[in-house]
């Protein structure tokens, strides 16, 4: 999609928002990311809306990641993404309501695709599955699709290759990036944008919060 793989940092660990997002966002907002979210719990709705006021006052574009199974869930998610005014839903089991209902109120929607479970998120599901079911997606207007290739149970770089290739569309590399490794392999798939939240409060790339996103931003752009 562009020329180089763009990083949303997620103020998340384990697929929960964390309690002091606010804080972080706010001694990291001068970095060299501009595309910031996170989850859809466990945050109060204040909170969140607050925060994300906040990120579009600093010019970033917003993204919220809905980890939810059923279609009431789902629903309750993509309500919460027009509350707060993001810029992109991600997530969700995809639903023909929840894409009239982003439609209608001018959200881009990124479903996930293929068989998913717990949380933090497994994905199973054969490759070619998943590339029909985004096209299938695709067809009825969703804005693009979120991968979660690195919790997959089979090859993930192959999964991301090959979905990547196959899917003309936005498409989000979403979880478990959390080493220079698969930065390269992120790279190679050339995805539009990758996520990363856990590993970076895990300090998996060594430095500040703030230090860690400039250093994946320089090293993506390389």
């Amino acid at each position: 999609m562009s020329a180089t793989p763009q990083l949303i940092v997620m103020l998340t660990h384990n697929d929960r928002t964390v309690p002091n997002a606010y804080e972080v966002f706010d001694q990291c907002k001068n970095t060299k990311a501009q595309l910031w979210g996170f989850k859809e719990e466990d945050l109060p709705p204040a909170q969140m809306k607050e925060l994300y006021a906040y990120m579009r006052l600093c010019g970033k574009t917003t993204f919220l990641e809905v980890v939810a199974y059923t279609e009431e869930e789902c629903m309750a998610g993509a309500k919460l993404g027009v509350e707060c005014g993001v810029d992109i839903l991600m997530g969700t089991i995809y639903s023909d309501a929840i894409n009239d209902y982003c439609k209608a109120n001018n959200l881009k929607y990124m479903p996930f695709v293929g068989h998913i479970t717990e949380r933090p998120s497994i994905l199973d599901g054969t490759i070619e599955g998943m590339i029909a079911e985004a096209k299938e997606y695709l067809a009825k207007g969703v804005y693009g699709i979120d991968l979660l290739g690195y919790r997959y149970t089979g090859d993930a770089a192959q999964l991301n290759k090959e979905f990547v290739a196959g899917v003309d569309a936005p498409v989000c590399l979403a979880g478990s990036i959390d080493s220079f490794q698969r930065l390269d392999e992120v790279k190679d798939a050339n995805p539009w944008t990758f996520t990363i939240g856990s590993a970076f409060f895990d300090n998996k790339f060594d430095g500040t919060f703030a230090e860690q996103i400039d250093k994946v931003c320089d090293y993506m752009a390389e």
